[in-house]
Parts: C-alpha cells; sequence; structure tokens
C-alpha cells in the first residue's frame, strides 16, 4: 500500500489554492481514505484566506470514479449494507461540502472523469478541460444506478434533462468536445496547457474581491431552487444592498476609474 497522500493542496499565488487527487496509478479513484483527504482539504481551505479553488487529479486522469477493488464483499450481508449506507453517504456528501465552502471552485478535468469522478466535476462551480479529458455516468453499466453522488441533480441543472437522460440511461462514454459543446464545460484547452487556463481564470474570479464573489455563489446556488422569479430577485436585492452598505462598491469602481475618487 501507497504511503502517498490521497490528496494534496498547494497554494499558487494570488488568492488560489489547488487540491490535487494523488492516486495516480488509480486514475485517482476513490477510496474511503481519499474521500475522508478531501474532506480534510477543504475544510483546510474554507478557513484560509484563499478566494479560488482549482481541483484536478495527478497523472493522466481528473478522477476515474470509486475504486471498485473496494467492492469485493459479499452482497446481501446486514453488516456489510450497513457499512455500504455510511460509505454511500460519506462519498455523497462531497457535493455538499464543495457548495458548502466559500471559495468558489473550478474542476480543471485532465483525463478520465466517470463516475463518481463526473459527479466530483459536476459539484464544483464550473469546469474546464484537457482535449483528452472523457465523462461517463460510469455504474449503471455494472448494475447500480446513475443515480450517484449528485448526478442526477446536477447533471440535467448543467446540461438540461434530454441530454441527461440519455447520457445516464446509456452510460455511454463521450469526450471532451461533445462535453463543451453540450455546455458541461466551459472552456477546452490543450494537455499542458489546462493548468494555465485554469490559474487564469482562478485569478481572474480572485480580483473581483472575497465577500461579493462568495455571495454571488451562493446566491447562484440557492437561486437555482428558487421558486419563483421574485424570489430569485428578493435574494439578489438583499446582496445588493449588503455589498453597497459594506464600501465595497466605491472603492472598487473607484479603483477602476467608474468613480470619481
Amino acid at each position: 500500500m501507497s504511503d502517498q497522500p490521497h490528496a494534496l493542496l498547494e497554494h499558487a499565488g494570488d488568492g488560489v489554492a489547488v487540491l490535487r487527487l494523488n492516486r495516480p496509478a488509480k486514475l485517482n479513484a476513490l477510496s474511503d481514505d481519499t474521500v475522508r483527504a478531501i474532506f480534510g482539504l477543504l475544510d483546510e481551505v474554507a478557513g484560509s484566506d484563499a478566494r479560488v479553488l482549482i481541483v484536478t487529479g495527478n497523472g493522466r486522469g481528473f478522477c476515474s470514479g470509486f475504486d471498485l477493488t473496494l467492492a469485493g464483499a459479499a452482497e446481501g450481508d446486514g453488516a456489510q449494507t450497513e457499512g455500504w449506507v455510511r460509505r454511500q453517504e460519506m462519498f455523497g456528501s462531497i457535493v455538499e461540502r464543495l457548495r458548502a465552502i466559500p471559495q468558489p471552485t473550478i474542476a480543471a478535468i485532465n483525463g478520465a472523469a466517470c463516475g463518481a469522478g463526473l459527479s466530483l466535476a459536476l459539484a464544483c462551480d464550473t469546469r474546464i478541460a484537457a482535449r483528452s479529458a472523457k465523462f461517463n455516468c460510469a455504474f449503471i453499466t455494472i448494475g447500480m444506478t446513475s443515480c450517484d453522488v449528485g448526478v442526477s441533480y446536477l447533471l440535467p441543472r448543467a446540461i438540461g434533462t434530454t441530454r441527461a437522460f440519455e447520457l445516464m440511461l446509456s452510460g455511454r462514454m463521450f469526450f471532451a468536445e461533445e462535453a463543451e459543446r453540450i455546455g458541461l464545460v466551459a472552456h477546452l484547452h490543450d494537455d499542458d496547457k489546462l493548468m494555465d487556463g485554469a490559474l487564469a481564470l482562478a485569478r481572474q474570479i480572485a480580483a473581483n474581491g472575497e465577500l461579493n464573489t462568495w455571495l454571488t455563489k451562493r446566491g447562484m446556488w440557492a437561486n437555482l431552487e428558487a421558486g419563483s422569479l421574485a424570489a430569485a430577485i428578493e435574494l439578489e436585492n438583499r446582496t445588493q444592498v449588503l455589498m453597497q452598505s459594506t464600501g465595497s462598491f466605491r472603492e472598487r469602481a473607484t479603483a477602476r476609474g467608474f468613480l470619481k475618487g
């Protein structure tokens, strides 16, 4: 067993942190220890002065999904069933934890993002990909369902129900060009330029400020569940009044030449 950490955190300067999955020999497949490591690093990021988090993988893969070597226990055993419930809930809560941290998150997808790896990418606020990236909803092809680790909530919101149903029901592999065309990823980059692109986007976001960026992230996720346009505008109005009262608007607008000092 490797004694290397399953995930790594680095600070790239300018308020940007990078979380790297670190099981390259397994294309960064998720084990229980990997998930625990991710939670610990997300807690560290949330309490830090980082303004943006990039999530990526070491080696040739972003995340190939759940490590299927952990699935060897006999089915139908009551104690095993209880253990699988705990594991499923732990894996599923990655999505909520990524949404909960104040920093916007960018998935820099550097290879396979399959099964739970697709979930991890979808849990980030936005995504960019290398041209070698590939994706699928893997579990339906091995006797499970595609409703796993937030995919059934996040994928249709990212690309619409028609495409999401097709991908979730077929389990087929699809590639970077299609992912960009259907809106799953925002930009494609040559493989050796992916992190340059991720860092450039992260620094552009970080330059906009901390509280207003956090409120934009929270407001966007909240209004995806808003019951009406009026409810969404009510939340928007409150965040704008809050930001105006902090003095940030005048300070930044003046610094950028929109207002006179």
